[in-house]
C-alpha cells in the first residue's frame, strides 16, 4: 500500500490533478484505481473530482507490474569503448534507450544485450548496465556499466557532479553573451504530463551554456550539465527564449529542415574508471544530418 499526503500547492485540485502533479502517476490510472475501489482518502472511497485539502491522506494499491521480456538483438552498435567492467556506447538519434510500452524492442537495451552482454543487475531486467539516459531523438555518448560494483561508483560519480558531459546543440535565436549559466528548478509541467517545465518546488537543475557559432536566426552552442533532470536541456533551453532547434515538445513548429527530432548531441563524456581509478574521457563527432544542417547555416550566413 502507498501512501501520499496532500501537498500545499495541490490543496482543492481534483484528486486525479492533485495526485500526476505529486507523483508519477497518470490521471488514467488515478481514475481506474478509483473506481476499482483500490484508492482512499483519509481512510474513505472517493472520486477523481474530489477536491483535496492539504494534509489530506491518500493511500493506494498500484497492480502488479508486467514484466516484459527483453531479448537480445543483433542492432549496429558503435562500441566507443569496452572493458571489463565498463562500456561507452553513441547512441544514434531516434533510438529508444530501454523497453517500455510500445518500445519492447529495437532499443539500445536490446542492442547492448547482444554486442556486450555482461551487464550489471541494478536497474532490473529492463535497464541492465544503464547508468544514465538521453532522450530517443538526441544522439551521442551513454556510460554502460558491466556489474553491478561499476554501476554504484558510476551512478555515484553522476550524484556527486564529477562526471563530465558536454552537449552540442543548435538552438534557435541569436545570444547577447558568449555563456552563462540557467539555475532553475525543474518538474512536472503542471498542465502537460508529456512535458517538464521551470516550476516552484521543482528538483534543482543547472545548465551551463557557451556560444560557439553564431548563424542568421539559431546559434550553435555547447552545454555542460551540472544536474540530470529529464529534458534539462531542453526545458532550460526554452525557458530562456533559445529552444533547440526541431524540438517536438518544446520547439516552435517552424524550425530547421530536414527535422528527425532535436538537434542535440551528447558529444563528450568523461568519468574515473571504477576499478583502476584513471580518468577516462570520450568524444563523438555530431552525427551526418547535424553536420549538414551546420554547413547549411554556414553557407546561408
Amino acid at each position: 500500500m502507498t501512501k501520499v499526503i496532500i501537498k500545499e500547492e495541490n490543496n482543492l485540485l481534483r484528486l486525479d490533478k492533485a495526485l500526476a502533479n505529486q507523483t508519477e502517476l497518470s490521471r488514467t490510472l488515478v481514475t481506474e484505481l478509483i473506481r476499482s475501489e483500490k484508492m482512499t482518502v483519509n481512510g474513505i472511497t472517493t472520486k477523481a473530482k474530489y477536491k483535496v485539502k492539504t494534509g489530506d491522506v491518500v493511500e493506494f494499491e498500484l497492480p502488479p507490474v508486467q514484466e516484459l521480456d527483453i531479448v537480445a538483438e543483433d542492432i549496429p552498435l558503435e562500441i566507443i569503448y569496452e572493458d571489463g567492467d565498463v562500456a561507452v556506447v553513441n547512441k544514434p538519434q531516434g533510438m529508444v534507450v530501454h523497453p517500455a510500452a510500445g518500445h519492447s524492442s529495437g532499443t539500445l537495451v536490446n542492442a547492448i544485450m547482444y554486442g556486450i552482454r555482461d551487464l550489471s543487475s541494478i536497474n532490473g531486467v529492463i535497464r541492465p548496465g544503464i547508468v544514465h539516459r538521453i532522450d530517443k531523438d538526441t544522439s551521442g555518448l551513454l556510460m554502460i556499466a558491466k556489474n553491478d560494483k561499476a554501476h554504484e561508483s558510476l551512478a555515484k560519480q553522476l550524484k556527486d557532479k564529477s562526471s563530465k558531459r558536454r552537449y552540442l546543440a543548435i538552438v534557435h535565436g541569436e545570444f547577447d553573451n558568449n555563456r552563462g549559466t540557467i539555475e532553475a528548478p525543474i518538474g512536472r509541467h503542471p498542465k502537460d504530463r508529456k512535458k517538464q517545465a521551470v516550476v516552484a518546488g521543482g528538483k534543482p537543475a543547472v545548465t551551463h551554456f557557451e556560444v560557439l557559432e553564431r548563424f542568421h536566426g539559431y546559434t550553435l552552442v555547447a552545454l555542460r550539465l551540472e544536474t540530470g533532470r529529464t529534458h534539462q536541456i531542453r526545458v532550460h533551453m526554452n525557458y530562456i527564449g533559445h529552444p533547440v532547434a526541431g524540438d517536438p515538445l518544446y520547439g516552435p513548429k517552424q524550425t530547421l529542415t530536414p527535422n528527425h527530432g532535436q538537434f542535440l548531441h551528447a558529444e563528450t563524456l568523461g568519468f574515473v574508471h571504477p576499478i583502476t581509478g584513471e580518468s577516462l574521457e570520450f568524444q563523438v563527432a555530431v552525427p551526418e544530418i547535424f553536420e549538414k544542417q551546420l554547413k547549411k547555416l554556414r553557407e546561408q550566413g
